[in-house]
């Protein structure tokens, strides 16, 4: 393994070690950057070689989050050019996606709603980069304008999250009772998207 790839993989042992210190009961307020490099299994000096300070590490783990969302959607498309449901498909996959990896999603719920307005900013700037890319589906699978289809995204990712939100801490049981009620809600939405273009649609031809 060559130096720079050393350094690569530190670096990632670091963001991993980071993210399993994020439980139900942690921000990442309350992580220091001794248990990190415990955790990452370095001395706390070396720490200072990938992050100029923890508030940076932090918000690379908002990045890796936010790109781990957008791989969800990837992975959800794929599945549903196999032959799946856009809805149903979706949702399975974004519950086996929180369930897979809790702490990630937790990252994301706390922090949009943190003290620090930089968290804040960077979540935030994650979130419209997931509608948009949802926004941009919509249109090319339905076909409509974009101020509609952007409407659907953001309400249907607003409904995901608050699902997911309840989803983290529940039993199989109740996950999949949340699982099919947020399918419906999803439903409804696009059902009133497209009931919006086609009033739109007949309000231009009167």
């Amino acid at each position: 393994m060559t130096r720079q790839e050393q350094k690569l993989k530190t670096r990632q042992n670091i963001i991993h070690a980071a993210f399993l210190l994020l439980d139900e009961n942690r921000s990442l307020s309350a992580i220091s950057l001794r248990e990190v490099a415990r955790e990452a299994g370095i001395a706390p000096t070396s720490f200072y070689r990938h992050f100029k300070d923890m508030d940076e590490l932090g918000l690379t783990l908002v990045d890796e989050a936010g790109l781990a969302l957008r791989q969800l959607m990837r992975q959800a498309r794929r599945r549903i050019a196999s032959g799946g449901g856009v809805i149903h498909t979706s949702v399975e996959t974004f519950m086996e996606f929180i369930s897979a990896n809790k702490n990630v999603f937790r990252l994301l719920l706390r922090e949009h709603t943190g003290t620090s307005a930089a968290y804040r900013m960077a979540v935030f700037r994650e979130i419209q980069h997931f509608i948009e890319e949802l926004t941009d589906y919509i249109i090319e699978q339905q076909s409509v304008e974009y101020n509609i289809a952007q409407l659907q995204a953001d309400a249907m990712v607003r409904l995901v999250f608050s699902a997911g939100a309840e989803a983290l801490e529940a039993d199989t049981k109740l996950k999949m009772e949340i699982g099919e009620r947020v399918k419906a809600q999803l439903r409804f939405v696009q059902l009133g998207a497209m009931s919006k273009l086609s009033s739109e649609i007949s309000s231009d031809a009167s």
